[in-house]
């Protein structure tokens, strides 16, 4: 049995980029804290393959060349017999490089293969020459690359070709046969006959040999075993850091994720809030230009009212815009209080100076000190007293009643339909989606269609019981 040094270090990672990705994405080439030499070598694993043939050659050759010179040596031996000898020498030689070449690849065939070279070498020649050298590193390879469970069913079959070859045809002159001359009988004496070699296989009965043989795999067993451990540590390590490097990614696409989500929330919040600015102040401040030129002339004083109120809508919107779009600018977001169930007389006051006849009963009603549902209740009301402004022109009557049970508070808008044709006023149903998401923020329901005796419906129900999450309502 032959020595040889320890496997090298086989990579198995294709090869990567060795800066960052784009996207951030951890790799393992970065995991990992290789130098420069080893980090070539993961990005070039053919390199890497040219290495471990060029460790194996060199001292192979030597281990193959002493061989065939101790097989020349023999004098016993025929010309014919010493070429078989040889050749099956340096040929295993050559085979077990080409294999190694194999091994990233096929890493169980390439064991098995060698085994049974080694073997084949033992049977022909009495000993492995080179090839176990090899067998060493295809045994790593295993290991380095496969489960458990096949690195040691193919570590027992090797042990057990190569070992069973070492007990049955090992020589420790490394021939495979003890080839003796046999005796010249006396018939056959000075008659010129060329005497015939008998060829005695070694057997078992001699104890050196035996202990000799026993010693040889119990050195196959040794460098494989530790062939094989090295190639576990190394596939453990790797499958430890790829499991960082996944967890890693994992825990960043999961942070990209949530941003992205918290962004998306961010934006939907913040058009429901300019939807709710500009869209209910727009349609006030319209409302009450209109009345203003038509009351001009009849009556100055009412066209000077609705033109103070338009202002005030206006300077009242530019503020709320201003809050709303500060939120982008962490040193610009003004400090001022959103609305709230206060402010409600003031915005229906509003509705009914743009020339909205709104009866409005229960303004009063005390509301549940969470400052999220008071706004939903504050934009609910403005969403539908809006719509009737916009939609349902020179109706008589719009009834807001506002109610507060043991656990919800309810909203309920209805209008008699518009007086005359109404003139497209755009808009694309945010206020309506708007208005079903704030409900669905506090778990209640929000309901809106036509009524069966002519006119518009708004009912909305915030439960007062319920946890919120957290949003600006």
């Amino acid at each position: 049995m032959t020595t040889a040094p320890a496997p090298a270090p086989l990579p198995v990672a294709p090869p990567v980029a060795a800066g960052p990705p784009a996207g951030g994405v951890l790799t393992e080439l970065q995991a990992r804290r290789l130098g420069p030499v080893r980090r070539f070598f993961v990005r070039h694993p053919g390199a890497m393959d040219a290495v471990v043939i060029v460790v194996y050659v060199l001292p192979a050759l030597l281990v193959a060349v002493a061989s065939a010179d101790t097989v020349i040596r023999r004098d016993e031996l025929s010309e014919a017999r010493v070429a078989v000898l040889v050749a099956v020498l340096l040929g295993g030689f050559v085979l077990g490089g080409v294999a190694l070449g194999w091994r990233r690849h096929r890493p169980v065939l390439v064991t098995t293969t060698l085994a049974v070279l080694t073997s084949l070498s033992l049977a022909l020649v009495g000993s492995p020459g080179a090839v176990d050298m090899a067998l060493m590193f295809a045994m790593y390879a295993v290991a380095a690359n496969r489960p458990p469970r096949v690195t040691w069913t193919t570590f027992g079959v090797a042990i057990l070709l190569v070992g069973g070859a070492t007990m049955a045809w090992q020589d420790d002159e490394t021939t495979g046969t003890v080839e003796v001359a046999a005796p010249v009988p006396a018939a056959t004496a000075g008659t010129g006959e060329v005497p015939v070699e008998e060829v005695v296989p070694l057997g078992l009965d001699s104890m050196d040999s035996v202990e000799s043989r026993v010693v040889s795999v119990s050195m196959e067993l040794a460098f494989l075993l530790v062939a094989t451990s090295i190639g576990t540590s190394v596939r453990n390590r790797r499958l430890h850091v790829a499991d960082l490097v996944e967890r890693t990614n994992a825990l960043a696409r999961d942070r990209d994720q949530q941003a992205q989500i918290a962004r998306a929330a961010e934006r939907t919040r913040i058009a429901r809030e300019m939807h709710d600015v500009v869209a209910h102040s727009i349609t006030v401040m319209i409302a009450l230009s209109d009345g203003a030129g038509v009351a001009l002339t009849r009556a100055p004083d009412a066209a000077r009212t609705a033109l103070d109120e338009l202002s005030s809508t206006g300077r009242s919107a530019l503020a709320e815009m201003r809050r709303v779009l500060g939120v982008l600018d962490d040193d610009g977001a003004p400090l001022t209080p959103q609305p709230g169930s206060h402010d409600l007389t003031a915005l229906v006051e509003r509705f009914r100076t743009a020339g909205l006849p709104v009866d409005a009963r229960g303004l009063d009603t005390v509301l549940p000190d969470q400052a999220t549902l008071q706004i939903a209740v504050h934009r609910v009301v403005a969403e539908a007293l809006t719509n009737a402004l916009r939609h349902a022109p020179g109706t008589p009557r719009v009834q807001l009643c506002l109610t507060r049970t043991g656990s919800a508070v309810e909203i309920e808008v209805l209008d008699d339909g518009p007086r005359g044709p109404v003139p497209d006023a755009g808009g694309a149903g945010r206020g309506l989606i708007g208005m079903r998401e704030r409900a669905a923020v506090h778990g209640g329901t929000a309901e809106a269609g036509p009524r069966p005796e002519g006119g518009w419906r708004v009912r909305v129900v915030l439960p007062t019981t319920t946890t919120t999450t957290t949003e600006d309502a």
